[in-house]
């Protein structure tokens, strides 16, 4: 009876998925051997990634407009590169709190589910917070949407990464609000694991960004012409891609 049950539960459903007397799954793995649940988020961070390519290459396209145009402030007149590298690293740490919330429940350690799962939602809280505070400063400099081209695209780019950061805050302390209720055990770690892979997706856009936005260098004006480096920022692009592991 117990080898009939195993069988049954590698041939209808697997991992932390609940499985019932009839062997049935509640979310049957897809034709690719993913959890449906898993490739449906699979398939909405394929979109957003395209949603972010956009974003950055407009970003990338109009990055020196301003300083050829004359048009300020400029990137490299506001920009406060230590205070952002700080809140780079929160929202970095977050990924490894978020990979322990995950390790606590796969273990059945409720507790631990809710220390780390609210330990990575105030990192995310302090990031969003440190960027209003970033955009307050910005404003107060002279930069708006309306100011430049790059205040423009600066805005729109990172205040959207900003966004998907407080909707992922929002998911955590929702996590936490249903383990106090009992609603998250071990065999429901699936639903940690989905979160986890938003969070890290948005992780892993903010180095892009953080990169692209805040490290590469902007080149001064000089004979009335900007002379930035998209050329170098599209080669950086390439490679990182090609250093992926999947």
């Amino acid at each position: 009876m117990a080898a009939t049950a195993a069988e049954l539960q590698t041939a209808h459903g697997s991992g932390s998925d609940h499985v019932d007397s009839h062997g049935h799954s509640d979310h049957p793995p897809s034709s690719t051997g993913l959890d449906s649940r898993k490739l449906v988020m699979w398939a909405f961070l394929a979109s957003d990634t395209m949603f972010f390519g956009a974003l950055i290459g407009v970003y990338m396209t109009y990055r020196g407009r301003s300083e050829a145009m004359g048009m300020g402030p400029y990137p490299y007149d506001i920009f406060d590169i230590p205070y952002t590298s700080v809140s780079a690293f929160v929202l970095l740490m977050s990924s490894l709190t978020m990979v322990l919330a995950l390790a606590a429940i796969q273990r059945g350690n409720n507790r631990g589910l809710r220390v780390w799962l609210t330990a990575t939602a105030l990192l995310g809280a302090i990031f969003v917070g440190g960027q209003f505070f970033e955009f307050t400063m910005f404003v107060r400099e002279g930069l708006t949407l309306n100011s430049n081209m790059f205040g423009s695209s600066f805005f729109v780019l990172t205040g959207f990464h900003g966004l998907h950061v407080t909707v992922g805050v929002i998911w955590l302390l929702t996590l936490v609000w249903m383990s106090l209720r009992g609603g998250i055990d071990q065999s429901k770690s699936l639903n940690v694991e989905i979160a986890g892979l938003y969070w890290h997706f948005v992780d892993i856009v903010w180095i892009v960004i953080f990169t692209l936005v805040y490290l590469i260098p902007y080149e001064n004006v000089g004979n009335g012409e900007v002379t930035h480096s998209a050329e170098g920022a599209f080669h950086f692009i390439t490679n990182a891609i090609r250093s992926l592991p999947f």
